[in-house]
């Protein structure tokens, strides 16, 4: 019997220049913050010529820093590894709090975090019934589409939520989303003062609020979300509301918020 091979087994399935390029990056380190094209390359064992477009790809993308003839780490290196460290952060204070938030409602919830004008989901505690909102790990959703988008960008001023948005067409989204600039400006400072939102789509409702992190700013963003049919009973929202900020107070408290 044949078994399929793995990828430690058959070397097809590398890929050599970004094998390189890694090993450039793992080369920096405390004691080790500037190299030339000829250290690395020689650190490599390859020729400079070899290593030389591996090194373009690599400051152009912000990862390396270039200094006369010295590269350094860049900033987006450790941009990206705080913003991991920060969102496993979040996610592990807000996993247990969301599990009991499902567990009290039977619905669905979730958590993101604002990346440029995308809500990032990063947990979700899924209800498991018939009808249940489910949104995967990792789904993207434009910030002024949804609930817990409108509340991230309530971490923004009128001037920045303009800088931020100062190319993009709003228009080019389905109402109920906000067709213009003023719009969601708007939009956004009367989510600021309710301190949660409620979205309907597709015939699903959700409640966000948002969650403070230890100098008093949002820093992500949680759900409740369910069918209409589910949410909109007399008295179901209200109660859902109380709730939602319950949950979204103790996960601040523990991240370290004092109100």
């Amino acid at each position: 019997m044949n078994l399929p091979e793995t990828p430690e087994q058959n070397t097809d399935y590398s890929v050599p220049a970004l094998a390189r390029g890694l090993s450039v990056l793992g080369m920096f380190n405390a004691r080790t913050r500037s190299l030339s094209i000829q250290d690395i390359a020689e650190r490599l064992g390859v020729s400079t010529s070899a290593v030389y477009r591996i090194l373009f790809t690599l400051t152009d993308m912000g990862y390396l820093n270039k200094h006369n003839t010295q590269y350094e780490l860049g900033a987006r290196v450790i941009s990206d590894g705080f913003s991991y460290l920060a969102s496993r952060d979040i996610v592990e204070v807000a996993m247990p709090h969301l599990n009991q938030l499902r567990d009290r409602t039977s619905l669905s919830c979730h958590l993101s975090i604002r990346e440029q004008t995308d809500s990032l989901y990063l947990y979700r505690a899924f209800a498991a019934q018939r009808l249940s909102v489910n949104i995967p790990v990792g789904t993207r959703i434009a910030c002024h589409c949804t609930a817990m988008g409108r509340m991230l960008l309530t971490a923004l001023g009128d001037t920045e939520l303009g800088a931020l948005y100062q190319h993009m067409r709003l228009d080019d989204y389905p109402t109920p989303a906000p067709r213009t600039l003023p719009q969601l400006q708007a939009l956004i400072e009367g989510d600021r003062q309710q301190g949660w939102v409620l979205h309907r789509s597709d015939y699903s409702t959700a409640i966000a609020t948002s969650v403070m992190d230890q100098n008093g700013q949002v820093s992500a963003a949680i759900n409740l979300s369910g069918p209409d049919a589910v949410m909109d009973p007399e008295g179901t929202k209200e109660r859902l509301v109380d709730l939602l900020l319950e949950c979204s107070a103790d996960i601040s408290r523990e991240l370290g918020y004092r109100s």
